[in-house]
């Protein structure tokens, strides 16, 4: 036997090093053998729910970090509401329709020298719903490595007939409600892919364009004027000018004429000095007018055989050009309203591809909207109606599927009316806007930017002219033109959906005869002949009923509507956030939603946005083959992400340096607990030592702001409190005081068994905070947990959060240790001085003395018994002369402090230097002969004592 035998040293097979990338999938198969989700519903059944709505990340593709930070959020939190004891079921979501995926197949077509066209719509629907299939099983994969817990088995489709099913009868509750309509009018569209978008997918991206100042001659010389009058007007779109339908001025603008000789130009007043050195004309103002005066005076188009009037319009700004906007209703939305305003009907002579068809003037037909614009400028210059051109470079919309530019385009669509009347007799836009004000918005700032977007947005545009979708359920008499849109209708299409392994397919196979219920006449005219709708619906409809087509039907009987929390990234305030919105106001009356939170966009570590061709891009599975996956989790609540997040290759070295110091502080716990068995073991909170009782109060502290944290979404509050707490409070200072008491004293001492205690109640409190964020090392954590704890359940996210012990805190312990610390990090400096000098090698063979002020003199003598070891040395003195090598002035306390040699001689146990070391020759000090006879061992039995 040696000495080491007689000390407890630390036992434990949890492994130094962490391994993710091996030891994660090991814990995923335990995950799924014990069926963990199945266990966590049994488990809870009965309690609060607590709903976290997944909004479906798109079929196509590998995941990608935005997927990662999205997902890995969402598992936090459901986590923390399950572990305080909630039902926190979690069923994923997929969107499956839409525009990429029909690209991507027709991509693979190209390939096989194939055409969409040569196929049936089933034929084609076949295809997308199998490359739909395949990424769904490959992002399932990929978010269940993450750690992601939750219902995979059964998860939600978009295009699940059930799922298509419900899409329908939402559908029909919206056109019961009468605010569904068709009608012409300007959308967002882009010719490249041939279809409407949603306002949402849109993004905005520099362009450069021709800008254009046009003089349009009055028909008639106004206000007595005896010379040629001309309106100017300013646009960047020369190629709307065919769709010139009139000019529209502010009411309350103030209008100049200039003459400049042989002509008259009007323009705003506050205008007139830039148009001036824009064009170089110069000449006398002859007269001022209100806008209002100009109303319904009439042009001549300058190129076409047309006559338009002026029109008054409040959206008329002074911010450029000349205070005259040409109107064109059917390429643009405020012109739009004006034109409605003054029963104007929306004219663009533009194809679905974006050429101009034949009722457009001849030199353009068939040209595509932007090549005609130079043509169009050559046209106006041979008339003499242009007065200035030149390039510019601004914003425009641009589609965010295949990154080309779009034009608003009016065409005939189904919309929702954002001003329709609800049967509570107010507008969806009203009802929606005092639900953005109910529910909760995290950041608060969120409130404010959807509220602006629901008050400005033009109505919804839900019909899409393409073939992978949920179809526009409904039917046209042929007869008188109706359309057939009553509830019955809607529900019996749905039930054929249901009941078909296909779905929504057989809208598209059957004939409208075999659609409609059987003997159903036009409930206006009594015939008998129909022909259906052939547009789909906007994906943003089909996403945006998932709070029906999942929480409502009762398909996942875990699951009630409505959710208590929506989270996505901001971009969604357009988006799914929005469409969720409207649609559960049109349908039900309320948002489908308590409250939201929203995640920021991933950098990169200069800050840049993550891009392919800068090369800047970090795919999931790098970082989890290099590290794991819980070094990902780790990352996500490094940094707030409620803001933009940067992540990198050094960013994450650090991220898996702290890691490490976490791993090894619980390796420590359990190491130190190997005999430990808490039913036994545990000593009562008023018999523990001390500096163990002020340990326990930090403790709830600690529990205490992870909870609350946790409570208000905060989660990189937790990361850097429990990092701080165990790096600073516990590494440095307390298990590094608490190493002489754990190995040196008899394993059922009061000691020893007061400090296991506090390290039981940290190792499981600690490793449950910490759980839903690190799940993999947690659960390996609670698998040694349970070797001696019998109570342990079997997985650490079946357990429930601790909860702060009011009891345990005790403010006057930590201003007395705040103090003790001060002391103690005097210490250490001095020590630090003696090491440099070469007086010591090692702590224990100093003695320090101290001359402190009176305050911090009381705090040491009260405590001389066991001070040494709270500063790690192995003598102490109090003494009003403070000699030694070296001498310094304590900076935290303002006191005297001095290192000398040990007195006597060095502990071979315990390496503490004492004067009863070699006292009538004992071998060890006093203290390791008394814990040896309380454990039985004969000192002549140790080989190096002999």
């Amino acid at each position: 036997m040696d000495w080491k035998d007689t000390l407890n040293l630390p036992k434990t097979e949890f492994p130094m090093k962490g391994n993710l990338p091996k030891k994660e999938p090991e814990i995923l198969k335990k995950w799924e053998d014990i069926n963990l989700y199945e266990k966590l519903r049994k488990e809870r059944k009965g309690k609060e729910k607590y709903i976290l709505h997944d909004g479906p990340p798109y079929a196509n593709g590998n995941i990608h970090l935005g997927h990662a930070l999205n997902k890995i959020l969402k598992d936090i939190l459901v986590k923390f509401e399950s572990m305080k004891g909630k039902d926190a079921p979690f069923v994923p979501g997929w969107d499956c329709h839409g525009l990429p995926i029909e690209q991507q197949v027709e991509k693979q077509l190209k390939k096989e020298k194939k055409r969409k066209e040569d196929l049936t719509k089933s034929e084609f629907r076949k295809l997308c719903r199998e490359y739909a299939s395949k990424y769904v099983n490959i992002q399932r994969e990929e978010f269940k490595r993450l750690g992601i817990i939750g219902n995979w088995e059964k998860p939600y489709l978009t295009m699940r007939p059930s799922y298509q099913a419900q899409e329908i009868r939402e559908l029909g509750r919206i056109f019961n409600s009468g605010i569904a309509y068709r009608g012409k009018k300007p959308v967002y569209w882009c010719i490249y892919d041939k279809t409407a978008e949603a306002e949402a997918e849109v993004e905005y991206k520099e362009k450069k364009d021709p800008s254009v100042y046009v003089a349009f001659e009055f028909l008639e010389k106004p206000f007595e004027i005896l010379k040629k009058t001309y309106a100017v007007i300013w646009t960047t779109t020369p190629w709307t000018l065919p769709a010139n339908l009139g000019i529209m001025v502010n009411p309350d603008f103030d209008y100049v004429f200039l003459d400049i000789g042989e002509k008259i130009f009007i323009v705003a007043e506050e205008l007139l000095e830039s148009f001036k050195e824009k064009t170089g004309l110069e000449g006398n103002v002859i007269k001022k007018v209100k806008g209002r005066e100009l109303e319904f005076l009439e042009y001549k188009h300058p190129f076409i055989d047309r006559v338009s009037k002026i029109y008054l319009s409040e959206f008329v700004e002074l911010g450029t050009g000349t205070g005259l906007v040409h109107m064109a209703p059917g390429h643009g939305q405020e012109d739009y309203i004006i034109g409605q305003r003054y029963g104007i009907q929306p004219f663009a002579p533009v194809d679905d591809e974006g050429r101009f068809t034949l009722e457009a003037p001849e030199f353009i037909q068939g040209v595509k909207v932007f090549d005609a614009n130079a043509l169009i400028i050559d046209k106006l210059e041979e008339v003499g109606a242009l007065l200035f051109h030149e390039e510019i470079t601004h914003s425009y919309p641009h589609c965010w599927r295949c990154k080309n530019p779009v034009i608003f385009r009016a065409t005939p669509q189904w919309f929702i009316s954002m001003d329709g009347i609800l049967e509570n007799g107010n507008t969806l836009r009203g009802e929606a806007i005092k639900e953005i004000e109910r529910v909760k918005w995290i950041p608060n700032w969120g409130e404010n930017r959807i509220k602006s977007m629901v008050e400005n947005r033009p109505d919804w545009c839900i019909s899409r002219q393409r073939t992978w979708g949920v179809p526009i359920a409904v039917f046209y008499c042929k007869n008188c033109g109706e359309t057939v849109k009553n509830l019955e209708v809607f529900e019996h299409i749905a039930k054929l959906v249901e009941n078909y392994p296909y779905g929504a397919d057989i809208w598209f196979e059957k004939k409208t005869e075999e659609l409609l219920p059987e003997g159903y006449r036009c409930p206006k005219c009594g015939s008998d002949k129909f022909e259906k709708e052939e547009d789909i619906l906007d994906v943003w409809f089909d996403s945006g009923v998932s709070h029906s087509s999942v929480l409502k039907t009762g398909f996942w009987e875990e699951l009630r509507w409505p959710a208590d929390m929506y989270l996505e990234g901001s971009d969604q305030h357009r988006g799914w956030f929005q469409s969720s919105l409207l649609e559960g106001v049109a349908s039900y009356g309320r948002a489908p939603y308590n409250s939201v939170l929203t995640h920021g966009f991933i950098l990169d570590e200069k800050g840049r946005k993550m891009s392919k061709s800068v090369g800047n891009v970090i795919p999931p599975e790098k970082v989890i083959k290099m590290y794991g996956a819980d070094i990902l989790r780790l990352w996500v609540v490094s940094e707030d992400y409620t803001e933009d997040i940067k992540i990198g290759m050094n960013l994450l070295k650090g991220i898996a340096d702290d890691y490490r110091k976490i791993r090894n502080t619980f390796r420590y716990f359990l190491g130190n607990l190997y005999d430990f068995d808490p039913v036994k073991n545990t000593v009562h909170y008023e018999d523990l030592l001390e500096i163990d009782r002020w340990m326990l109060s930090k403790l709830q502290r600690v529990i205490d702001l992870s909870l609350s944290a946790y409570q208000n979404y905060r989660f990189h509050r937790i990361y850097h409190e429990i990092k701080k707490f165990m790096i600073v409070d516990l590494s440095a200072i307390y298990l590094d005081i608490l190493k002489d008491r754990l190995y040196v004293y008899a394993p059922n001492s009061l000691e020893r068994r007061s400090a296991q205690t506090v390290l039981y109640s940290m190792l499981t409190s600690l490793s449950k905070l910490l759980a839903p964020i690190l799940s993999f090392t947690m659960e390996e954590v609670w698998n040694y947990v349970k070797g001696f704890d019998k109570n342990a359940k079997e997985s650490i996210h079946l357990e429930i959060m601790p909860i702060v012990n009011q009891d345990m805190i005790d403010r006057d312990l930590e201003e007395v240790y705040k103090d003790l610390l001060k002391i103690r990090d005097d210490v250490l400096k001095v020590l630090e001085k003696a090491r440099e000098l070469g007086i010591i090698r090692h702590p224990y063979e100093a003695k320090v003395i101290l001359d402190i002020p009176e305050k911090y003199k009381k705090l040491v003598e009260e405590r001389i018994d066991w001070i040494k070891f709270f500063f790690t040395v192995s003598q102490v003195e109090i003494s009003k002369k403070v000699e030694g090598k070296p001498v310094i002035r304590g900076e935290k306390t303002g006191g005297s402090f001095a290192v000398k040699k040990a007195e006597g001689h060095k502990c071979p146990r315990c390496w503490i230097y004492d004067i009863s070391v070699g006292k009538d020759g004992q071998v060890v000090c006093d203290r390791c002969a008394q814990q040896l006879e309380i454990m039985n061992i004969n000192i002549n039995q140790i080989e190096e004592a002999k």
